[in-house]
């Protein structure tokens, strides 16, 4: 049996909505219907980027009646957070050196 994810976390969060569907689930549970109406899409539509963030464990589901609730699984973004944590030191540096030219031109 394959246990690998289908989709993993960087392509999870790579479109705009999947990343605004996340934001909408933090620090709430939410039934798909509550999702769908946030977005100018169909259920169907959202129920394909749900099913995306749940693969790659972003998000959690379970049934409550005839509905399904979701809730962030914000743990996978820990690998965003270490993968863009390298980069921090370049970023720092473009800031430092910003500073020294603002500073040198007043």
């Amino acid at each position: 049996m394959n246990t690998a994810k289908k989709h993993d976390v960087f392509q999870a969060i790579a479109d705009p909505t999947r990343r605004d569907i996340l934001k909408i689930l933090a620090g709430k549970e939410l039934a798909i219907t509550e999702i769908t109406e946030k977005f100018p899409m169909t259920r169907t539509a959202v129920s394909k980027h749900l099913l995306i963030l749940s693969e790659a464990g972003l998000v959690k589901n379970r049934k409550s009646g005839r509905e399904k609730l979701y809730t962030l699984q914000a743990e996978p973004l820990s690998e965003l957070e270490q993968w863009l944590s390298y980069f921090e030191q370049f970023w720092q540096n473009k800031m430092s050196m910003l500073k020294t030219l603002v500073e040198k031109d007043s």
